[in-house]
């Protein structure tokens, strides 16, 4: 194996490791999958996936360097993505009030999408892990363009195939326990997880 395609190799390696210890996106998508099934979670699969291949191209564009050297960016995205963690946290425990839960379903395949991309962009973490995690595969240095867009496709693909296997784990879940009370104790809990990532979110804005 060259030295090219060992530093690809150990960085696959190093986004395996990540994508296999639970995180935020995790959580959400496992917890979504039980409360709602399988297509909500994929839409929101799709929309994790999208909003970090925009992550990846927006580090290569210099946009993760920014934020290295601008607290104040990193802070501001933390910020917003605590009050939009908090915003999801009061839909799902809505969604588990009875009377909400009586009336028919309403369309919530684009909400999960635009919740999973939104999640993602807002998170400085997702920007930085290029910046940190990248050169130490490159002798140091940040990866070209062109390397930064394979280096996106290996991490978006990587993590899109754990999180696809998750979800349709989880969904096998939800057949099992379809039944009101235990899906609301779900959305709940699930309610209560999504709070605990905006008090992530806030601890990392505070640094």
């Amino acid at each position: 194996m060259t030295g090219s395609e060992s530093a690809w190799a150990g960085f696959a390696l190093a986004v395996l490791i990540i994508e296999l210890t639970p995180g935020p996106n995790m959580a959400w998508l496992a917890g979504l999958a039980m409360a709602e099934g399988r297509r909500p979670a994929l839409a929101a699969t799709a929309g994790v996936a999208l909003g970090l291949t925009l992550n990846g191209l927006l580090a290569a564009a210099g946009f993760a360097a920014l934020i290295a050297t601008d607290p104040r960016l990193a802070s501001a995205l933390g910020w917003l993505g605590t009050a939009f963690m908090l915003w999801l946290a009061w839909r799902a425990w809505a969604d588990s009030i009875p009377d909400v839960m009586d009336r028919p379903a309403a369309p919530g395949i684009r909400r999960h999408f635009l919740a999973g991309l939104t999640v993602n962009l807002l998170n400085p973490k997702a920007f930085l892990f290029f910046a940190a995690v990248a050169p130490r595969f490159f002798d140091g240095r940040m990866p070209t363009v062109t390397q930064a867009i394979i280096l996106t496709a290996i991490s978006v693909g990587i993590a899109t195939s754990v999180h696809l296997l998750l979800v349709t784990g989880a969904s096998h879940v939800h057949a099992m326990i379809a039944d009101p009370s235990r899906t609301r104790l779900i959305r709940r809990i699930m309610a209560i997880g999504m709070v605990g990532v905006a008090i992530w979110f806030a601890a990392g804005a505070l640094r």
